[in-house]
């Protein structure tokens, strides 16, 4: 398969943060004009049941999907918290093209938040991106205090880029360094990652290869030799996810590195990797496509906390 995420450029180029809720959504054409990568082959998009603000920004929401009966008092649900891909590039992808897998989560009773973020190019970066994700988190109070949620089985997923975020919230970020300030680890089970990589500064060569262009290190501001601290203050190998259980479901990249591996397993946090030889990906993560087929019921079994 060619660089999916240089097409993606290619045709991209062509063509503070008060927490409010918005909703019900009239999703209309929500959608239109946003590239949804094929995601949506199969399961087209479900509206919203609600957008919810984390930042002023035009990318600081988040999409809230309930599961059928969650109005009606039924619950508590599992929570997805969903980052999308795009090389941390503006322009590459945004939050819609995680919608039919969103969708899909939802007809089987999990409910999700699909979080938009600034990448490089409208403010993202090294720290913007990890500002929003860190502001983002603070939606799932509000939505476990409104909606039937179940707080202990919360889930952090993220597809290609979007594995940082997934793994760095349940991080404990105590130094000054830290890109977000100090922070405690987001409380969540466990977390999900399609065909991301788990530490930046193991994984750059892979992770720029399949994106098709640099993307770690405009991202994190320099390389590993010019900024080690910025990826010394991230790294799964350092600063251990605090979660009972993370699944890597890799398709073009390899596994992730070993020692990042390790170190989360000697933290007691099983790892398990799935890999999908073949697959392309955007495939493991679109409902109806077989490589999505083969991993839902393991993603499932992490998404409910069994």
């Amino acid at each position: 398969m060619r660089h999916v995420f240089a097409t993606a450029m290619l045709l991209a180029l062509a063509a503070c943060s008060t927490s409010t809720m918005t909703g019900p959504v009239d999703k209309g054409d929500y959608y239109a004009g946003q590239n949804l990568w094929g995601t949506d082959a199969h399961l087209a998009p479900s509206k919203p049941d609600a957008i919810l603000r984390y930042a002023d920004h035009p990318r600081g929401f988040a999409e809230l999907r309930l599961p059928k009966g969650a109005q009606a008092g039924k619950g508590p649900f599992p929570l997805a918290v969903i980052f999308h891909g795009g090389c941390w590039k503006t322009g590459v992808a945004t939050q819609a093209y995680m919608g039919p897998l969103a969708t899909r989560w939802q007809e089987l009773g999990i409910a999700t938040l699909n979080v938009d973020y600034r990448e490089v190019g409208d403010g993202g970066g090294w720290p913007g991106s990890f500002e929003d994700w860190n502001a983002a988190s603070e939606l799932i109070d509000q939505v476990w205090r409104k909606y039937p949620i179940d707080r202990d089985r919360v889930t952090l997923v993220g597809h290609s880029a979007g594995a940082l975020p997934a793994l760095w919230l349940a991080e404990v970020q105590a130094a000054a360094d830290a890109p977000a300030g100090a922070r405690l680890a987001l409380l969540a089970r466990g977390a999900v990652i399609f065909d991301g990589p788990a530490d930046l500064a193991l994984e750059r060569d892979g992770f720029d290869g399949l994106c098709g262009f640099p993307s770690v290190d405009p991202f994190m501001g320099g390389s590993v030799e010019q900024v080690p601290e910025r990826y010394a203050a991230i790294s799964p190998s350092y600063h251990e996810p605090r979660l009972k259980h993370v699944l890597f479901v890799q398709a073009k990249l390899p596994a992730p590195a070993e020692r990042a591996q390790q170190a989360m397993r000697d933290a007691l946090v099983r790892v398990d990797v799935r890999p999908n030889p073949g697959a392309s990906h955007f495939d493991i993560i679109t409902p109806g496509a077989p490589a999505y087929a083969a991993n839902e019921d393991n993603v499932l079994k992490v998404l409910r906390g069994r």
